[in-house]
């Protein structure tokens, strides 16, 4: 393909990686492989108005932006960072721990060249989920984790 041509090809939503820094913690607290990733959700909320003598229209007006939660599923990571961000969170004055910021980024079949960068803003651990012990069965370290965030902004590659 020649250098900044766009691909014709539709995103796929299979290959991601998921990358989160905290201050204070680690640079990475996690590069780590999630097998879901659900909530990359902004939504718009409209006020409607009514013009007087106007019965035949509306008018919608911009409102403010809510974000759902990010929500990762089975995952492996090879450390504690997730733990320790998710117990300094919680301790005394933890809650004020937020420059954090986490990269969802959408990868193309080839499984390298990223297509589609999700970037999620102040960041805070809301629910940190250690799989089912179970000693017939071989799951992976983090079952779910749970991100709250402020802002949710898109980069294009390149």
């Amino acid at each position: 393909m020649l250098a900044g041509a766009v691909s014709s090809t539709p995103f796929s939503a299979f290959n991601f990686a998921v990358e989160i820094s905290v201050d204070g913690v680690s640079p990475s607290v996690c590069s780590a492989a999630f097998a879901e990733c659900d909530g990359l959700d902004m939504r718009l909320q409209v006020r409607t108005i009514r013009e007087g003598g106007n019965n035949a229209r509306q008018i919608h007006l911009a409102g403010p932006v809510s974000y759902s939660n990010l929500i990762l599923r089975r995952g492996m990571t090879p450390n504690f960072d997730l733990w320790d961000w998710f117990a300094r969170t919680v301790a005394p004055g933890g809650a004020t721990l937020r420059a954090s910021r986490a990269v969802v980024v959408l990868l193309d079949t080839d499984g390298v060249t990223e297509r589609v960068r999700f970037i999620l803003e102040r960041c805070l651990p809301v629910r940190l989920k250690a799989p089912s012990l179970h000693a017939l069965e071989g799951r992976v370290a983090i079952e779910e984790l749970e991100l709250a965030y402020e802002l949710l902004r898109v980069e294009q590659p390149g």
